[in-house]
């Protein structure tokens, strides 16, 4: 799998291929609890959620974290989801949208920002690594945007596929940043972390299921 020339996708997987919103509202309200912040709904979530995730807090707390309040709420956020995570699966249709993308010959790679270590087995875990040419998670401290190591991802895949014919699907608008800044493109998809307004606003396609964003990767990938 993988020809120089070819469309390629880069999935994201928290919110996207993986289907873990209610695990991450979890972890986020165990996070603010730790605080004492009131609990947020999915909407506020949505609404709010921004990278990197400091600012975020921000927009609750009235102030930046310190750095003590930081390393609190990100050790329970991490600790809460990998015990609730195993609660939640693939998004509807991912598994046949996968194969099918890669029975016509183009390939895909999964990045994530969620740790390198604990990604890879609950990739595997599905069954869906062979559909992949690469799966890398983060490796470095939590919290950033992707942009960095979205340029890593597709320098490792130098000689395989093409920047300009890469199309990142992702759940966020630092997806689209990332894209834009490794020389890839982006479609974003509303059902993880990010409202429809919000994800307008990062300047991509936005579509609301991932066959939706699938068809769109072919379209802008051509």
């Amino acid at each position: 799998m993988g020809m120089k020339g070819n469309a390629h996708i880069v999935w994201d997987w928290n919110g996207t291929l993986f289907h873990d919103n209610d695990a991450i509202i979890g972890a986020t309200n165990a996070a603010f609890a730790e605080l004492g912040l009131e609990p947020i709904t999915l909407e506020q979530y949505r609404s709010l959620y921004c990278v990197p995730v400091p600012k975020f807090y921000e927009r609750l707390l009235g102030r930046l974290p310190t750095h003590a309040e930081w390393e609190l709420m990100d050790a329970v956020f991490h600790r809460y989801y990998a015990e609730h995570r195993a609660r939640c699966g693939l998004t509807e249709g991912a598994e046949a949208l996968l194969a099918g993308w890669r029975s016509t010959g183009h390939s895909q790679s999964l990045l994530s920002m969620y740790v390198h270590d604990e990604l890879v087995p609950l990739v595997r875990g599905f069954g869906i690594e062979v559909h992949f040419l690469r799966v890398d998670g983060r490796t470095g401290p939590s919290g950033g945007s992707k942009a960095e190591h979205m340029v890593r991802h597709l320098r490792a895949l130098n000689g395989v596929v093409e920047p300009a014919r890469t199309v990142v699907i992702g759940d966020a608008a630092d997806d689209a940043v990332a894209a834009r800044g490794a020389g890839a493109r982006a479609v974003l998809y509303t059902g993880g972390s990010h409202s429809r307004a919000s994800l307008e606003e990062a300047g991509v396609p936005v579509v609301d299921t991932l066959a939706e964003a699938v068809e769109e990767a072919q379209r802008i990938a051509a």
